[in-house]
């Protein structure tokens, strides 16, 4: 915060017009100062000249060089002979001080200051010390002193700094979690803002918007403010590093750990670099931490901890240092160091930031209750773990569900299966009510991570105290929900469009040039920054829906089964557990370990894969490899379906895996290589499946080739000839804005293109097309989806699990949005070899056969080789069409 005027301008040469200056156009207030500096200034001018250098280096460049130039004028002000210039200067020097560590000294010119400064400037003096309160935590002090600031700055009718203290006391507000006097507080400085041309500080209010949406629950709108903050200060060339700590907050609360983690290390990194604030840096060190626990690297959030902790204690930051120190014990948590030592730390913790008023004391009461069950400690577990649930009724959706979960805890230890339902319930309701305001399907994925808790504790209580159905019931409770309301798209977004646009065009253009070997970085460089942009603007939409309520019913999957099974595959605590659906019973069994079975999965795709690769179908060697991949099938079938097998009678198998299981080759399987087979993301989504019917007004047929497939995707003329009225997309007509058009309300699609999955960023998981990638995000433009879908490309079925049993790819994109079935490989697949599969397919299709069935008789049509074998193993029907 500065020192200056808010009468704007002042008479033209003066000084002083530098100080308002500084927050309005930054880089011309700092010319204006050493302009000043070098025309033999008196030593009022030169001490304003300096502390205008000084408040620019303290919060855009270099620490140390401020607090020099800040020295150097308050020397000159006290040699200009008016105290209110010097005590002016000492609030700003104060503040830097507090900014680099040294807090004795900073208070000290602070209460130097408040005692020399008198009027409008001892106002400012007092909002300037409030603000250091707030930086150290000291909350109650900071609003001590604008208490008595605020009425003066109001009387003077100095706008500028009537605005920044009341943007100050919002924050404070929000620091003691009393969102609705923020939220007055934000709205009546940007009514003030508004009246001048501050444009840093406007800024800075926009941030603060965001601040309070976010306290508030609503994440869509607090990263599209901090988002509009982060242009408006790139456009001042200005750091913005309690912007990123703020941002990496809403990260962290959307369930993008990584991302935040990556956003406070690069801050760090270029504060470090610029000889900035130390107290900045101490707090990037603290959500640091945070985003490593979440990101499960809990022994680097221990490091992160242990330095923002001294930082913290050398800055004589008492309420920080309390925050830290419980990212520090829940970090020690997550590395599995638990004993006694660890309930003590966490309760001293609870107590302390329950005495700040943190409302962070619920997690430190939550962590102890957490250990002390841990330890068997069971009274200590009980008075923790009341504390936090006491938290159950307050502040928004998101942040009330610990209170559920301490809630459900303490049921569990007492051995209550009613108590712990209810309190599941309860909590998966509010973050049912929270992940519909997101309008992103990646958010709403990400953030049912936050429900897995309450999950996993209602399916342990069912699994102990329960019969099959009521542990289908909570094993269904949480799984791929996002599948249930479709993703929220603005309708006409032009911005958006450009960008998807732009970054088709780029990633063409670097597809272009790589096969002849030319380097591309700047294209590279631009095809990154769209993708980042592209994924902001998705990130940021708010949903304009809501979820009804639905909860799963196992009466009408019965009997929607008919003559067939469904298989429910359920991991509870590492363990697998085979849920059989069907013939008007739910039977439980079970199975093997999780991580066994996970590694068997890879193995089985990995072999695969070796096939595809082997090239022509008598590739030496593919027999041998064949045999090791159906021993791995029955590996297995041992683990996933265990006793299970021996029960399933004939008829169609609809399979649900886990999220983390989902790309297993199911029809590798002996059980059910033979068989009509499907796979599901949940029972739910299946049954909403199987209701869609095709309407009447469906009856398109679209065909689409991408371009560099070895066969040419030879099966689309074939395709063409026997469908007749078919829309035919291929050979430079292939270009995503016209497949979408042809795609929107079709009855049966088939693309063979090229598939891109993307691990590290499923949304933008691609087809190619000729003019570029086709992507996750295009197919969620759709109106309506194709009713039927093939997909005959590489990886093109293959999803990425995130959040609680929650999966994201091009399948998943396609479900919500009316497709009924689809087919596709989650591992790669010979381009020849999946021509014959995909024409004994569609033969099927036009016989008036589902896409399990068509798929099951073209797998059972092909030779008997390595290659056919692998090729039909490797494609799964998903859905119910």
């Amino acid at each position: 915060m500065t020192g200056g005027s808010s009468r704007i301008p002042r008479p033209a040469g003066d000084p002083l017009d530098l100080l308002p200056l500084v927050f309005a156009r930054p880089a011309d207030a700092l010319a204006g100062a050493r302009a000043v500096l070098s025309d033999s200034p008196s030593p009022h001018d030169a001490s304003v000249a300096h502390q205008v250098i000084g408040i620019w280096q303290r919060d855009f460049g270099d620490l140390t060089a401020a607090i020099g130039h800040l020295r150097k004028a308050r020397a000159l002000a006290a040699r200009s002979g008016s105290s209110n210039r010097e005590a002016d200067v000492l609030a700003t020097l104060g503040a830097a001080l507090i900014h680099a560590g040294r807090t004795r000294q900073g208070l000290a010119a602070l209460e130097t200051a408040v005692e020399r400064g008198s009027g409008i400037t001892g106002a400012r003096v007092l909002f300037r010390r409030g603000y250091v309160w707030w930086v150290l935590g000291g909350h109650r002090e900071a609003l001590d002193d604008l208490r008595r600031a605020i009425p003066a700055l109001r009387r003077a009718q100095d706008t500028i700094w009537t605005a920044r203290a009341l943007t100050l006391r919002a924050t404070v507000h929000l620091a003691m979690g009393s969102v609705e006097r923020a939220e007055a507080d934000f709205v009546a400085a940007e009514r003030l803002w508004e009246t001048t041309d501050q444009e840093h500080d406007k800024a800075d209010a926009v941030e603060s918007r965001g601040l309070a949406a976010f306290r508030s629950g609503d994440l869509p709108a607090a990263l599209r403010l901090f988002d509009e903050a982060a242009r408006r200060y790139e456009a001042l060339g200005t750091p913005m590093f309690v912007l990123h700590i703020r941002r990496c907050g809403v990260l962290l609360a959307a369930g993008l750990a990584r991302e935040a983690l990556e956003e406070a290390d690069t801050a760090t990194e270029e504060l470090n670099r610029m000889g900035g604030q130390t107290t900045r840096s101490a707090e990037l060190l603290l959500v640091a931490a945070r985003a490593a626990i979440a990101a499960g690297e809990p022994h680097a959030a221990i490091a992160r901890a242990s330095a923002a902790i001294r930082l913290f204690s050398s800055q004589r930051r008492d309420w920080w240092q309390a925050h830290a120190r419980l990212v520090l014990v829940q970090a020690r948590f997550a590395a599995g160091k638990v004993s006694g030592r660890s309930v003590r730390d966490a309760a001293e913790v609870a107590l302390r930031l329950a005495e700040l008023r943190s409302p962070e004391a619920v997690q430190a009461s939550l962590l102890a209750g957490r250990t002390a069950l841990a330890l068997g400690w069971e009274a200590d577990a009980e008075r923790h773990l009341a504390a936090a649930a006491k938290t159950r009724g307050r502040g928004p959706a998101f942040a009330r569900v610990d209170g559920w979960v301490a809630q459900a805890l303490r049921a569990a230890a007492a051995e209550r299966t009613r108590g712990v339902l209810d309190a599941c319930r309860r909590g998966l309701d509010l973050l049912d009510e929270h992940r519909m305001t997101l309008g992103a399907s990646e958010l709403r994925a990400r953030a049912s991570a936050q429900g897995a808790e309450l999950a996993v504790l209602a399916q342990r209580a069912t699994l102990a105290r329960g019969g099959p159905r009521r542990f289908l019931d909570w094993s269904e409770r949480w799984r791929a929900t996002v599948l249930a309301v479709p993703p929220t798209r603005p309708p006409d977004d032009p911005e958006l469009l450009r960008d998807v646009t732009a970054f088709r065009e780029i990633s063409s253009r670097i597809d272009t040039a790589r096969p002849g070997g030319v380097p591309a970085p700047a294209l590279e460089r631009e095809q990154r920054r769209l993708e980042k942009e592209i994924r902001a603007r998705t990130l940021r939409t708010r949903s304009t829906g809501g979820f009804d309520g639905h909860r799963f019913d196992a009466g009408p999957l019965l009997d929607g089964l008919g003559d067939g099974w469904l298989i429910e595959i359920v991991a509870v605590d590492g363990e697998l557990y085979v849920l059989l659906c069907g013939r008007g019973r739910v039977r439980r069994f079970a199975a093997g370990r999780l991580a066994d079975a996970a590694i068997d999965a890879d193995h089985a795709r990995a072999g695969l894969g070796r096939i595809a690769y082997g090239g022509s179908i008598a590739y030496g060697g593919s027999q041998d490899r064949l045999t090791v991949l159906e021993a791995g099938g029955r590996r297995l079938q041992e683990s996933l379906l265990g006793p299970a097998v021996r029960h399933l009678g004939d008829g169609p198998v609809v399979v649900v895996p886990p999220g983390r299981l989902h790309g297993v080759p199911w029809a590798l399987l002996p059980a059910l290589g033979e068989r009509v087979l499907s796979v599901s993301p949940s029972a739910s989504a299946w049954l909403r499946a199987r209701r869609i019917e095709p309407s009447p007004s469906r009856e398109r047929v679209v065909l689409v080739r991408g371009p560099g497939l070895a066969t040419g995707g030879a099966e689309v003329p074939l395709l063409a000839a026997r469908y007749g009225e078919a829309t035919v997309l291929e050979e430079g007509t292939a270009l995503a804005p016209a497949v979408l058009t042809a795609l929107d309300g079709s009855r049966l699609a088939h693309i063979a293109a090229h598939g891109t999955f993307r691990s590290d960023s499923p949304m933008f998981s691609s087809l190619r097309m000729d003019d570029g990638p086709l992507t996750v995000h295009d197919f969620e433009r759709l109106h309506s989806a194709p009713y039927r879908i093939v997909l005959s490309s590489c990886d093109s079925g293959r999803l990425q699990p995130v959040g609680a049993n929650e999966l994201l790819g091009l399948a998943t994109a396609l479900l919500p949005l009316g497709t009924a079935g689809i087919v596709a490989s989650s591992v790669p697949v010979d381009d020849e070899a999946v021509v014959p599969l995909m024409l004994a397919l569609h033969e099927g299709l036009r016989r008036g056969l589902s896409m399990a069935e068509a798929l099951r008789d073209a797998r059972l049509a092909m030779p008997g080789d390595a290659l056919n074998r692998a090729t039909g193993w490797s494609f799964s029907a998903i859905g119910a069409a």
